[in-house]
Protein backbone atom coordinates (compact mmCIF):
# COMPACT_ATOMS: atom_id res chain seq x y z
CA UNK A 1 0.00 0.00 0.00
CA UNK A 2 1.68 2.92 -0.91
CA UNK A 3 1.22 7.01 -0.73
CA UNK A 4 2.96 9.01 -3.26
CA UNK A 5 2.59 12.55 -1.49
CA UNK A 6 2.90 10.64 2.26
CA UNK A 7 5.74 12.74 4.06
CA UNK A 8 6.78 12.85 7.74
CA UNK A 9 6.13 16.18 9.07
CA UNK A 10 8.44 18.27 10.63
CA UNK A 11 7.08 19.54 13.25
CA UNK A 12 3.33 18.43 15.24
CA UNK A 13 0.43 19.34 13.36
CA UNK A 14 -2.57 21.00 15.05
CA UNK A 15 -6.10 20.15 14.18
CA UNK A 16 -7.81 17.13 15.78
CA UNK A 17 -4.71 14.85 15.39
CA UNK A 18 -3.57 13.98 18.85
CA UNK A 19 -0.59 12.28 20.51
CA UNK A 20 -0.59 8.77 21.79
CA UNK A 21 1.60 9.93 24.45
CA UNK A 22 -0.65 12.98 25.59
CA UNK A 23 -3.19 10.07 26.70
CA UNK A 24 -0.51 8.78 28.98
CA UNK A 25 0.14 12.17 30.29
CA UNK A 26 3.78 12.37 28.79
CA UNK A 27 5.44 15.36 26.63
CA UNK A 28 5.30 13.83 23.02
CA UNK A 29 9.33 13.21 21.18
CA UNK A 30 8.27 14.99 18.31
CA UNK A 31 11.80 13.79 16.48
CA UNK A 32 11.14 10.23 17.11
CA UNK A 33 7.60 10.30 15.54
CA UNK A 34 7.40 7.49 13.10
CA UNK A 35 4.01 5.49 13.78
CA UNK A 36 0.58 7.10 12.57
CA UNK A 37 -2.56 5.59 13.21
CA UNK A 38 -6.18 6.66 11.99
CA UNK A 39 -9.37 5.11 13.26
CA UNK A 40 -12.83 5.50 11.58
CA UNK A 41 -15.55 4.49 13.29
CA UNK A 42 -18.92 4.10 11.11
CA UNK A 43 -22.81 3.14 11.60
CA UNK A 44 -21.64 -0.77 11.16
CA UNK A 45 -17.75 -1.39 11.95
CA UNK A 46 -14.83 -0.01 13.74
CA UNK A 47 -11.69 -0.11 11.84
CA UNK A 48 -8.29 1.13 12.81
CA UNK A 49 -4.78 1.24 11.02
CA UNK A 50 -1.37 2.05 12.25
CA UNK A 51 1.29 3.14 9.64
CA UNK A 52 4.46 4.22 9.29
CA UNK A 53 6.56 6.32 6.68
CA UNK A 54 8.15 4.08 3.91
CA UNK A 55 9.82 5.37 0.99
CA UNK A 56 7.24 7.73 -0.64
CA UNK A 57 4.56 6.20 1.13
CA UNK A 58 4.23 3.94 3.69
CA UNK A 59 3.58 0.88 5.40
CA UNK A 60 0.87 -1.04 6.94
CA UNK A 61 2.12 -1.55 10.92
CA UNK A 62 -1.02 -2.99 12.44
CA UNK A 63 -4.67 -2.97 11.46
CA UNK A 64 -7.99 -3.78 13.16
CA UNK A 65 -11.52 -4.16 11.72
CA UNK A 66 -15.13 -5.29 13.67
CA UNK A 67 -18.41 -5.30 13.00
CA UNK A 68 -20.13 -3.41 15.48
CA UNK A 69 -23.33 -1.78 14.56
CA UNK A 70 -22.88 0.94 16.13
CA UNK A 71 -26.07 1.95 14.50
CA UNK A 72 -28.68 -0.49 15.42
CA UNK A 73 -31.98 0.61 16.43
CA UNK A 74 -31.08 4.41 16.02
CA UNK A 75 -33.95 4.85 12.82
CA UNK A 76 -36.59 4.15 15.16
CA UNK A 77 -35.50 5.45 18.62
CA UNK A 78 -33.12 8.31 18.12
CA UNK A 79 -30.58 7.02 20.01
CA UNK A 80 -27.09 4.71 20.16
CA UNK A 81 -28.51 1.62 22.30
CA UNK A 82 -26.75 0.79 25.46
CA UNK A 83 -26.25 -3.11 23.85
CA UNK A 84 -24.36 -1.28 21.01
CA UNK A 85 -22.60 1.24 22.87
CA UNK A 86 -21.01 -1.70 25.00
CA UNK A 87 -19.99 -3.29 21.99
CA UNK A 88 -18.49 -0.46 20.70
CA UNK A 89 -16.82 0.01 23.55
CA UNK A 90 -15.27 -3.35 23.75
CA UNK A 91 -13.57 -2.81 19.46
CA UNK A 92 -12.12 0.58 20.82
CA UNK A 93 -10.56 -0.90 23.91
CA UNK A 94 -8.77 -3.02 21.54
CA UNK A 95 -7.86 -0.17 19.09
CA UNK A 96 -6.83 1.75 22.56
CA UNK A 97 -4.32 -1.21 23.34
CA UNK A 98 -3.02 -1.07 19.61
CA UNK A 99 -2.22 2.60 19.64
CA UNK A 100 -0.28 1.84 23.26
CA UNK A 101 1.46 -1.12 22.12
CA UNK A 102 2.86 0.80 18.91
CA UNK A 103 3.82 3.50 20.51
CA UNK A 104 1.72 5.57 17.93
CA UNK A 105 2.98 9.03 17.92
CA UNK A 106 -0.23 10.95 16.13
CA UNK A 107 -3.64 9.91 14.97
CA UNK A 108 -6.86 10.81 14.14
CA UNK A 109 -10.11 8.48 15.22
CA UNK A 110 -13.43 9.83 13.34
CA UNK A 111 -16.87 9.04 13.61
CA UNK A 112 -19.56 9.40 11.26
CA UNK A 113 -23.31 8.97 10.73
CA UNK A 114 -24.45 7.08 13.24
CA UNK A 115 -22.70 9.48 15.71
CA UNK A 116 -24.28 12.55 13.80
CA UNK A 117 -27.51 11.31 14.37
CA UNK A 118 -27.81 9.62 18.18
CA UNK A 119 -29.09 12.27 20.61
CA UNK A 120 -26.58 11.09 22.79
CA UNK A 121 -23.73 10.85 20.21
CA UNK A 122 -21.88 13.48 22.04
CA UNK A 123 -22.48 11.73 25.44
CA UNK A 124 -21.13 8.46 23.81
CA UNK A 125 -17.80 10.35 22.47
CA UNK A 126 -17.44 11.64 25.90
CA UNK A 127 -17.53 8.01 27.65
CA UNK A 128 -15.39 7.06 24.97
CA UNK A 129 -12.56 9.31 25.81
CA UNK A 130 -13.02 8.65 29.23
CA UNK A 131 -13.31 5.04 29.10
CA UNK A 132 -10.63 4.28 26.50
CA UNK A 133 -8.42 7.27 26.37
CA UNK A 134 -9.76 7.89 22.09
CA UNK A 135 -10.63 11.11 21.62
CA UNK A 136 -13.18 10.80 18.15
CA UNK A 137 -14.31 13.45 15.94
CA UNK A 138 -17.90 13.49 14.80
CA UNK A 139 -17.42 14.85 11.22
CA UNK A 140 -19.29 16.45 8.53
CA UNK A 141 -20.64 13.94 5.72
CA UNK A 142 -18.74 16.28 3.33
CA UNK A 143 -15.32 15.84 5.26
CA UNK A 144 -16.23 12.25 4.86
CA UNK A 145 -16.33 11.95 1.21
CA UNK A 146 -13.49 13.86 0.60
CA UNK A 147 -11.27 11.80 2.81
CA UNK A 148 -13.01 8.54 1.62
CA UNK A 149 -12.12 9.76 -1.90
CA UNK A 150 -8.18 11.28 -0.58
CA UNK A 151 -7.80 7.46 0.32
CA UNK A 152 -8.52 5.40 -2.79
CA UNK A 153 -8.54 7.73 -5.74
CA UNK A 154 -5.42 5.94 -6.74
CA UNK A 155 -7.60 3.21 -7.90
CA UNK A 156 -9.13 5.40 -10.50
CA UNK A 157 -8.96 3.68 -13.99
CA UNK A 158 -7.01 6.53 -16.07
CA UNK A 159 -9.88 8.73 -18.41
CA UNK A 160 -10.95 11.76 -19.93
CA UNK A 161 -14.07 13.41 -17.84
CA UNK A 162 -15.29 13.27 -14.24
CA UNK A 163 -15.71 10.17 -12.59
CA UNK A 164 -17.51 9.02 -9.52
CA UNK A 165 -16.42 7.69 -6.54
CA UNK A 166 -18.87 6.53 -3.92
CA UNK A 167 -19.00 5.43 -0.38
CA UNK A 168 -21.70 2.83 1.24
CA UNK A 169 -21.76 2.81 5.21
CA UNK A 170 -23.44 1.90 7.39
CA UNK A 171 -25.51 4.87 7.74
CA UNK A 172 -25.21 6.72 4.83
CA UNK A 173 -24.08 6.32 1.29
CA UNK A 174 -21.58 9.41 -0.22
CA UNK A 175 -21.22 10.38 -4.12
CA UNK A 176 -18.51 12.14 -5.03
CA UNK A 177 -17.98 13.71 -8.36
CA UNK A 178 -14.18 14.24 -8.89
CA UNK A 179 -12.22 15.80 -11.70
CA UNK A 180 -8.96 13.99 -12.12
CA UNK A 181 -6.92 16.71 -14.21
CA UNK A 182 -4.62 17.28 -11.20
CA UNK A 183 -2.74 14.99 -9.17
CA UNK A 184 -5.28 14.52 -6.17
CA UNK A 185 -8.54 14.80 -7.98
CA UNK A 186 -10.52 17.96 -7.08
CA UNK A 187 -13.95 17.44 -5.99
CA UNK A 188 -16.86 19.05 -8.20
CA UNK A 189 -20.04 17.97 -6.54
CA UNK A 190 -20.46 15.55 -3.25
CA UNK A 191 -24.04 14.09 -2.25
CA UNK A 192 -24.85 12.51 0.82
CA UNK A 193 -27.60 10.20 1.42
CA UNK A 194 -29.26 9.12 4.95
CA UNK A 195 -29.03 5.32 3.30
CA UNK A 196 -26.44 2.73 4.35
CA UNK A 197 -26.54 -0.82 4.83
CA UNK A 198 -28.05 -0.54 8.41
CA UNK A 199 -30.57 2.69 8.26
CA UNK A 200 -31.91 1.17 4.54
CA UNK A 201 -32.13 -2.36 6.26
CA UNK A 202 -34.06 -1.33 9.51
CA UNK A 203 -36.28 1.27 7.34
CA UNK A 204 -37.38 -1.58 4.45
CA UNK A 205 -38.16 -4.05 7.65
CA UNK A 206 -40.46 -1.26 8.70
CA UNK A 207 -42.47 -1.23 6.17
CA UNK A 208 -42.58 -4.51 5.31
CA UNK A 209 -45.94 -6.00 4.50
CA UNK A 210 -47.31 -9.66 4.70
CA UNK A 211 -47.25 -10.35 1.10
CA UNK A 212 -44.30 -9.34 0.37
CA UNK A 213 -41.91 -10.98 -1.90
CA UNK A 214 -37.87 -11.06 -1.86
CA UNK A 215 -38.49 -9.37 -5.20
CA UNK A 216 -40.78 -6.46 -3.85
CA UNK A 217 -38.89 -6.17 -0.80
CA UNK A 218 -35.92 -5.40 -3.07
CA UNK A 219 -37.48 -3.10 -5.53
CA UNK A 220 -38.98 -0.86 -2.51
CA UNK A 221 -35.16 -0.46 -1.11
CA UNK A 222 -34.05 0.82 -4.72
CA UNK A 223 -37.04 3.21 -4.98
CA UNK A 224 -35.79 4.66 -1.41
CA UNK A 225 -32.95 5.30 -2.65
CA UNK A 226 -33.16 6.20 -5.99
CA UNK A 227 -35.73 9.12 -4.71
CA UNK A 228 -32.61 10.16 -2.56
CA UNK A 229 -30.33 10.10 -4.99
CA UNK A 230 -32.46 11.98 -7.69
CA UNK A 231 -31.40 15.67 -6.63
CA UNK A 232 -27.72 14.73 -6.94
CA UNK A 233 -28.91 12.58 -10.39
CA UNK A 234 -30.24 16.01 -11.70
CA UNK A 235 -27.46 18.08 -10.55
CA UNK A 236 -24.58 16.13 -12.79
CA UNK A 237 -27.09 15.15 -15.72
CA UNK A 238 -25.42 12.62 -17.86
CA UNK A 239 -21.57 11.73 -17.84
CA UNK A 240 -19.92 13.19 -20.86
CA UNK A 241 -16.33 10.84 -22.25
CA UNK A 242 -16.37 7.21 -20.89
CA UNK A 243 -18.16 7.34 -16.95
CA UNK A 244 -15.79 5.68 -14.40
CA UNK A 245 -16.55 4.79 -11.34
CA UNK A 246 -14.79 3.65 -8.00
CA UNK A 247 -16.26 1.98 -5.23
CA UNK A 248 -14.82 1.43 -1.31
CA UNK A 249 -17.27 -0.27 1.28
CA UNK A 250 -17.35 -3.94 2.53
CA UNK A 251 -20.62 -3.68 0.05
CA UNK A 252 -18.26 -3.78 -3.07
CA UNK A 253 -15.81 -5.53 -1.71
CA UNK A 254 -18.23 -8.44 -0.50
CA UNK A 255 -19.70 -8.56 -3.56
CA UNK A 256 -16.37 -8.28 -5.65
CA UNK A 257 -15.37 -11.71 -3.32
CA UNK A 258 -18.88 -13.23 -4.89
CA UNK A 259 -18.08 -12.50 -7.93
CA UNK A 260 -14.65 -14.26 -8.06
CA UNK A 261 -15.78 -17.23 -5.54
CA UNK A 262 -13.29 -16.71 -3.07
CA UNK A 263 -13.78 -18.96 -0.24
CA UNK A 264 -12.16 -16.94 2.25
CA UNK A 265 -12.00 -12.86 1.60
CA UNK A 266 -8.17 -11.93 0.46
CA UNK A 267 -7.84 -8.23 0.14
CA UNK A 268 -4.65 -8.61 -2.48
CA UNK A 269 -7.43 -9.99 -4.57
CA UNK A 270 -10.14 -7.71 -4.24
CA UNK A 271 -8.06 -4.04 -3.50
CA UNK A 272 -7.52 -2.26 -7.16
CA UNK A 273 -9.97 -5.10 -9.01
CA UNK A 274 -12.15 -4.04 -12.06
CA UNK A 275 -14.99 -5.97 -12.37
CA UNK A 276 -18.07 -5.18 -15.17
CA UNK A 277 -21.28 -3.71 -13.80
CA UNK A 278 -23.34 -6.17 -15.30
CA UNK A 279 -21.48 -8.83 -13.23
CA UNK A 280 -22.21 -6.74 -9.97
CA UNK A 281 -25.65 -6.57 -10.54
CA UNK A 282 -25.68 -10.09 -11.46
CA UNK A 283 -24.56 -10.87 -8.18
CA UNK A 284 -26.88 -7.97 -6.35
CA UNK A 285 -29.84 -9.73 -8.41
CA UNK A 286 -28.82 -13.57 -6.94
CA UNK A 287 -28.38 -12.18 -3.52
CA UNK A 288 -31.48 -10.12 -3.31
CA UNK A 289 -33.14 -13.28 -4.11
CA UNK A 290 -31.89 -15.41 -1.15
CA UNK A 291 -33.08 -16.30 2.12
CA UNK A 292 -30.98 -14.51 4.62
CA UNK A 293 -29.91 -18.31 5.65
CA UNK A 294 -28.77 -18.72 2.15
CA UNK A 295 -27.03 -15.84 1.93
CA UNK A 296 -25.15 -16.68 5.12
CA UNK A 297 -23.93 -19.68 4.00
CA UNK A 298 -21.94 -17.89 1.40
CA UNK A 299 -18.54 -17.63 1.76
CA UNK A 300 -16.80 -13.69 2.41
CA UNK A 301 -20.45 -13.23 3.36
CA UNK A 302 -21.84 -15.41 6.99
CA UNK A 303 -23.38 -14.65 9.59
CA UNK A 304 -22.59 -11.13 10.04
CA UNK A 305 -23.39 -9.60 6.45
CA UNK A 306 -26.30 -12.25 5.65
CA UNK A 307 -29.24 -9.75 6.42
CA UNK A 308 -27.49 -6.39 5.34
CA UNK A 309 -26.19 -7.54 2.07
CA UNK A 310 -28.99 -6.92 0.05
CA UNK A 311 -29.22 -3.17 1.13
CA UNK A 312 -25.39 -2.94 0.08
CA UNK A 313 -27.19 -4.66 -3.37
CA UNK A 314 -30.09 -1.96 -3.44
CA UNK A 315 -27.80 0.90 -3.15
CA UNK A 316 -24.74 -0.10 -5.55
CA UNK A 317 -27.80 -0.95 -8.68
CA UNK A 318 -29.04 2.77 -7.54
CA UNK A 319 -25.82 4.31 -8.48
CA UNK A 320 -25.82 2.44 -11.20
CA UNK A 321 -28.72 3.63 -12.45
CA UNK A 322 -27.74 7.17 -12.54
CA UNK A 323 -23.78 6.87 -13.30
CA UNK A 324 -23.77 3.77 -16.05
CA UNK A 325 -19.97 2.88 -16.36
CA UNK A 326 -19.43 -0.20 -17.74
CA UNK A 327 -16.64 -1.20 -15.00
CA UNK A 328 -16.65 -0.71 -11.50
CA UNK A 329 -13.33 0.11 -9.66
CA UNK A 330 -13.21 -2.07 -6.05
CA UNK A 331 -11.41 -0.15 -3.40
CA UNK A 332 -10.45 -2.07 0.12
CA UNK A 333 -9.31 1.35 1.50
CA UNK A 334 -11.04 4.82 2.00
CA UNK A 335 -11.49 7.13 5.25
CA UNK A 336 -8.85 5.30 7.28
CA UNK A 337 -6.10 6.07 4.30
CA UNK A 338 -7.43 9.49 3.74
CA UNK A 339 -6.49 10.24 7.34
CA UNK A 340 -3.27 9.10 7.31
CA UNK A 341 -2.15 11.29 4.12
CA UNK A 342 -3.17 14.15 5.91
CA UNK A 343 -1.58 13.18 9.12
CA UNK A 344 1.78 12.53 7.40
CA UNK A 345 1.28 15.59 5.30
CA UNK A 346 0.82 17.66 8.26
CA UNK A 347 -2.00 18.75 7.35
CA UNK A 348 -4.62 17.26 9.64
Amino acid sequence: MGDPSARLPQRPPGGSARSADMLRGNRPRWPEARHYAALDLGTNNCRLLIARPQGPGFAVVDAFSRIVRLGEGLASSGRLSDAAIERTLAALRVCADKLKRRNVTLARSVATEACRRASNGAEFIARVREETGIRLDIISAEEEARLAVLGCHALLEPGDGPALVFDIGGGSTELVLVDTATPVPNVVDWHSAPWGVVSLTEAASALAQADDTLESHYARMRATVRDAFAPFAARIGSPRGTPRLLGTSGTVTTLASVHLGLSSYDRSAIDGLIVPTGAMRAVSARLAGLEVTQRAAIPCIGQERADLVVAGCAILEAILDIWPAERIGIADRGIREGILRRLMQGAA
